[in-house]
């Protein structure tokens, strides 16, 4: 088998994978269970990797797979810019991922959850915790 069923039924799996991917694609770190952020890694990998590609096929690929929810609001001296999760995806992260081939997650295990102790961990871009040490470095 290539993938872990994290005691749900298929329908389940896939739409609590799809939540988590969005989520991370959003906040851009997110702190779940070892065997969830191993399974969203790999399918943020891939959701990365169709956004590197930038065509109109990845492009709804990958809006097949994450949810269609507001990224991001902010605003300038005359509008109000509004950002999708899939306009996230293809116009911030993966500009910031076209050097690099792979790899685009990293997961720190942290400790154990206090109510039934699960092993946790944080699952995170890998440059944007690069980008922030290089910045405490310079400071």
């Amino acid at each position: 088998m290539g993938y872990r069923k994290l005691g749900r039924k298929s329908a389940q799996r896939k739409a609590m994978l799809r939540d988590l991917t969005s989520d991370l694609i959003i906040n851009e770190r997110i702190i779940t269970t070892e065997t969830r952020a191993k399974e969203v890694s790999k399918m943020a990998d891939k959701m990365v990797t169709l956004g590197k590609r930038g065509d109109l096929h990845a492009r709804r690929q990958a809006a097949s797979v994450v949810r269609n929810e507001l990224a991001t609001v902010s605003e300038t001296e005359e509008e109000i810019v509004v950002q999708t999760v899939l306009q996230k995806l293809f116009d911030d992260l993966a500009p910031r991922f076209a050097e690099r081939n792979g790899g685009y997650t990293r997961v720190l295990k942290t400790e154990p959850r206090r109510g039934d102790g699960a092993p946790m961990a944080v699952l995170e871009f890998v440059v944007r915790a690069e980008a922030e040490e290089t910045e405490e470095v310079e400071a």
